[in-house]
């Protein structure tokens, strides 16, 4: 056969295989979709779930959704950056620093139910944190925080060396070196993959099955001490977010619209995580076209 068939026969193959996986994806979207999106409303997007009646909405798990976004990007984002700069320009090519890299793959590896675990026998028993928002917190940092130190890594890493030497040369220190040349060249990157990783966090259900709980008290909105029990801005309370409550409704929901209800929350969900996808493209190539001067 000739070279050219050949290729030809690959090429063709490849678009096939790849066209056949879009079209999979985009069946899979738009039937969570078609289902979900004629139950949502504003109503539905504010009001409290019912147990047994008709008509609940999910406002209480899409806010601690997002609250558990917020305090664990809070925590992962300060401890991945500072761990990238340190693999990448710190640590020394030896057997600890392998060993680090080691761990780091093999956490980034980890299914998520088995940090769920780890996170009930460590936070929530041994520290005594309970079924909480913080404690979700703290296992979703182990589960992301190995996407952050590799994302920074690599960005540190993209920076052209004549820049990193070029600022040496003048008499600037490593660490102004860092904060003031290589950061902000690997900005785009390093905020392009934080949006990934927090539409990671949104979308998570087995490890807070297990450290933040599966129900969730009534909140009073107007309530904003963040050390009442009822506050929404408590973290320390127990919060079933909106991808368990999508979970629960569907094994063990009552109310007699509990399917409608799963397929507007599933509609919301997927909405979420893929402006959360759109969000960190538009805003990488933003952020390279503005550092870079290209048009």
């Amino acid at each position: 056969m000739k070279p050219k068939t050949v290729d030809k026969i690959a090429t063709a193959v490849i678009i096939g295989v790849a066209g056949l996986i879009v079209l999979v994806l985009a069946g899979l979207l738009g039937f969570i979709l078609v289902r979900g999106l004629g139950h949502l409303s504003f109503d539905f997007l504010t009001s409290p779930p019912e147990s047994i009646r008709a008509g609940g909405g999910i406002g209480p798990q899409l806010f601690n959704s997002l609250f558990l976004l917020v305090l664990t990007m809070i925590i992962t984002v300060p401890l991945g950056i500072g761990a990238g700069i340190y693999m990448s320009e710190y640590a020394k090519a030896n057997k600890i620093t392998d060993f680090i890299r080691l761990v780091v793959e093999v956490l980034s590896s980890f299914p998520s139910i088995v940090v769920g675990l780890f996170g009930l026998l460590l936070l929530v028993n041994y520290f005594g944190l309970g079924f909480s928002l913080f404690a979700g917190a703290l296992a979703l940092t182990i589960f992301n925080l190995p996407l952050m130190v590799r994302i920074t890594e690599q960005g540190l890493k993209s920076v052209p060396r004549e820049q990193k030497e070029a600022a040496l040369a003048l008499g600037l220190t490593k660490w102004k070196t860092i904060t003031s040349i290589m950061l902000p060249i690997a900005l785009p990157i390093i905020v392009s993959g934080t949006i990934l990783a927090a539409g990671r966090v949104f979308g998570e259900a087995a490890a807070l099955l297990f450290t933040a709980g599966m129900s969730s008290p009534r909140l009073n909105f107007s309530d904003w001490n963040p050390l009442s029990p009822v506050s929404p801005l408590n973290p320390f309370r127990p919060a079933e977010t909106l991808a368990v409550h999508i979970w629960k409704i569907n094994s063990e929901g009552l109310a007699p619209d509990a399917a409608e209800i799963a397929a507007g929350a599933s509609a919301v969900l997927v909405i979420t995580v893929l402006l959360f996808n759109l969000l960190a493209r538009w805003l990488g190539r933003f952020m390279h076209r503005k550092f870079t001067a290209m048009k």
